[in-house]
């Protein structure tokens, strides 16, 4: 039997407006976009720039302008919500990055105001005033900030989070390199203590792609994000295990399109491209990526 029709993907950032009105869809609900403080930007690119020595392979950043020109490059591909995910790296860090998203929102009309949150005293008080803020989407990199989340210092964190339906965009993925806290069985604990938290798998959870899916499934308000999945770089050093692509497919509901945007070394296009040719179909394609993302934000108050 003939598979999904599958209509191919861009082949370059010019295609994509043509793709997304081939799917019938009015844009990209990418939920994995960072915009960050400009010092702080230039460190993260600093560092992917001695990628070959942190992960053993070379890491270019393929959209390394300013910002105006970044904002401009998103919004071009589709992008009608536009995520600053931040992510704190040692205490004291998040109150200051909370409040640079809580500027960038009101500086920027089609963006989504973003926060983040590190396990220290006071974080359950800064989250809540976040939230009381405008905050509507959450940002939290277990392998960066070198922390468990399941850290019961975070437990106010998670309830407030929890109440308000706010997602909650996590790399706690081993990959690309493996942390002492990443892994699914902290995160698990986290939804065994907060049930109802809505929580989004950044990069499908790689490398640990069938046990952060098992999330997915068994968790209502758990979803996994494609950040760099699919993508010929990522399949070399993180491949989907075999069997996978089924749970994808019937994962349709819970599957949200994510970038990483602009620290990608390959065009925007190309992540689409990848999920594309996995062939689950146009109709799961246009709910990942749009109808999920927007769902969840428009849950959320976004």
């Amino acid at each position: 039997m003939a598979g999904p029709i599958t209509t191919p993907g861009p082949s370059s950032d010019e295609q994509i407006p043509a793709y997304l009105d081939a799917l019938g869809i009015p844009g990209l609900a990418d939920i994995h976009v960072h915009f960050l403080p400009e010092p702080m930007l230039v460190k993260v690119w600093d560092f992917f720039d001695r990628a070959s020595t942190e992960y053993g392979r070379e890491w270019p950043i393929a959209y390394r302008f300013d910002e105006p020109t970044r904002l401009e490059l998103i919004r071009g591909m589709g992008v009608r919500a536009i995520p600053a995910l931040t992510y704190p790296h040692k205490p004291g860090m998040a109150v200051w990055l909370n409040d640079w998203c809580a500027d960038f929102a009101r500086r920027v009309p089609d963006a989504i105001h973003c926060a983040t949150l590190y396990p220290e005293p006071g974080v359950g008080e800064y989250v809540a005033a976040a939230i009381a803020g405008g905050a509507r989407l959450f940002k939290m990199h277990v392998q960066v900030g070198v922390f468990a989340p399941d850290d019961p210092l975070l437990d106010p964190a998670w309830a407030a989070l929890s109440q308000a339906r706010i997602p909650v965009v996590i790399h706690a993925g081993s990959g690309p390199i493996e942390g002492p806290y990443t892994g699914p069985g902290r995160v698990a604990e986290v939804l065994r203590r907060h049930p109802e938290l809505t929580l989004v798998i950044a990069h499908l959870g790689m490398p640990e792609y069938d046990r952060f899916a098992d999330l997915a499934e068994t968790h209502p308000n758990v979803y996994l994000d494609t950040t760099m999945a699919a993508t010929d770089f990522t399949e070399r050093s993180a491949p989907m295990p075999p069997g996978y692509l089924q749970r994808l497919g019937a994962l349709a509901d819970k599957v949200v399109l994510g970038s990483d945007f602009p620290n990608i070394p390959y065009p925007y296009a190309h992540q689409l491209f990848g999920l594309a040719r996995l062939g689950l179909g146009d109709e799961w394609m246009r709910k990942v990526l749009w109808h999920n993302g927007r769902a969840l934000l428009e849950r959320a108050g976004v």
